[in-house]
């Protein structure tokens, strides 16, 4: 009887693995085919446009390309998904890792017939133009924004599509210019009541708030050189001040001037032409200068707002998340973690920086704007899916890590070896978070030790 009742109980655990399984491998394969859901494929910029298509005429081109080259494709998934279940003990577990396994093989050969069936031009043409449909209604529906967001925005639509995503601009395209001019209005306003004032009309808190801005901005990304000129550096000593006074349970915390720098990029780039490393800011009118300021400021408060716990007092909010991505990494690769934990290394000491600078100084900066669509496409889900990307992130460096001691550990986090990262690398980092996060997130015993 109690054999029987034992095996009932072991069948519901099966079928419902199973369930996850398929579950996530139909959605990779899904990703490799090019769906809305997070992919592996991206858009990249390419130099000639279009022969046809008034659409294509007035923009830049885009063509897909895959995040990883098909051989190594096979073994990536292989290491990863093996990973995943790497805690478990039960026959049911080894069964799964062989399912994982074979399906490496299916999705390798789905990528091949994605490749041989959809010529770039009309896949990016098609893409495109569902952007160009979305973004062209009288009422925009940001829950289908956010879907097609995910994989990689434009470049040249990247300014609507952020501020539609943050909440900034209102769906309704009526009200959305009026919304605009009045909140830039709104925070002119605030600069003449807050910053251009002298420091006798300051607190001793606010003075030493303002030092602290002035002393962080010449830091702030300084392997661009954009973001050494003066103006620049004044433009985003304005906007922290700012946020900083109109937001006092946080105030200005160090971190946050990173976080106005891919708004600040992307605000540019419509007044802007070319590299980043050829901008002078000094070419725009101080009206312009106004407007992007606005609209970073503007931005940065929705961002923060769905995570405000992050930097208040002992900032509760990080500390939390990085608990929860050290969980994760010890159901994903108990190898790694046990290894941290023996070397005695804490998650705290290297994944701060990583929760509060949202990877920016982790990454090569000319990546960080298309990092930045799927945490925005993420919506006020972000914090718990950073877990995930981050964990991803981590493990990208799996093998290396075991090999390190205490002190190489902490300058290999310090100094990760990510410069010469390319979109691929980030789109296979993204890749993973998704996958572990359609496995974990709803259901955090699966696959516990």
């Amino acid at each position: 009887m109690n054999n029987n009742t034992q095996g009932e109980d072991h069948q519901p655990k099966k079928e419902s693995l199973d369930s996850r399984f398929n579950q996530t491998l139909r959605n990779v394969q899904g990703l490799l085919k090019g769906r809305s859901i997070p992919g592996k494929v991206l858009l990249t910029r390419r130099l000639e446009l279009f022969d046809n298509s008034g659409i294509q005429h007035q923009s830049p081109s885009y063509q897909r390309s895959y995040s990883q080259n098909d051989a190594a494709r096979s073994n990536d998934a292989d290491n990863y998904m093996e990973g995943g279940v790497r805690n478990t003990n039960n026959s049911d577990s080894n069964a799964t890792v062989n399912k994982l396994r074979s399906s490496a093989s299916n999705i390798e050969t789905s990528a091949r017939e994605v490749k041989s069936v959809m010529g770039a031009r009309s896949t990016d043409s098609a893409r495109v133009l569902k952007f160009t449909k979305e973004l062209s209604g009288q009422m925009i529906v940001v829950e289908r924004l956010r879907e097609l967001a995910w994989s990689g925005v434009p470049p040249y639509m990247r300014p609507d599509v952020w501020r539609l995503l943050l909440g900034y601009a209102p769906p309704n395209s009526d009200r959305r210019e009026g919304v605009l001019r009045r909140k830039r209005l709104e925070y002119l306003d605030c600069v003449a009541q807050f910053y251009d004032i002298p420091d006798t009309e300051r607190s001793d808190d606010e003075i030493n708030m303002l030092r602290q801005i002035a002393v962080d901005c010449p830091r702030t990304v300084p392997d661009v050189a954009f973001f050494q000129q003066a103006q620049v550096q004044k433009s985003l000593e304005r906007i922290l001040y700012t946020w900083a006074i109109r937001h006092p349970a946080s105030g200005y915390v160090q971190g946050i001037n990173d976080l106005v720098t891919p708004f600040l990029v992307v605000f540019l780039s419509e007044y802007l032409d070319g590299s980043i490393d050829s901008w002078s800011i000094s070419e725009l009118s101080s009206a312009n200068i106004s407007n992007i300021e606005a609209d970073c400021y503007w931005c940065l408060s929705q961002l923060l707002d769905g995570m405000q716990d992050h930097y208040t007092f002992a900032q509760p909010g990080i500390q939390r998340l990085v608990f929860k991505l050290k969980e994760l990494v010890r159901r994903i690769d108990e190898p790694v973690s046990r290894h941290v934990e023996d070397q005695g290394l804490e998650f705290l000491q290297f994944a701060f920086r990583w929760f509060n600078c949202l990877l920016i100084r982790e990454i090569p900066f000319h990546l960080v704007t298309r990092l930045w669509d799927t945490y925005l496409a993420e919506g006020d889900a972000l914090p718990d899916f950073l877990v995930y990307i981050f964990a991803s992130f981590l493990l990208t460096w799996s093998e290396t890590l075991q090999k390190l001691d205490f002190q190489e550990l902490v300058m290999f986090l310090q100094h990760l070896p990510t410069h010469n990262w390319t979109y691929q690398e980030l789109e296979m980092v993204l890749s993973r978070a998704y996958m572990w996060h359609s496995m974990f997130n709803n259901s955090p015993s699966h696959l516990a030790s």
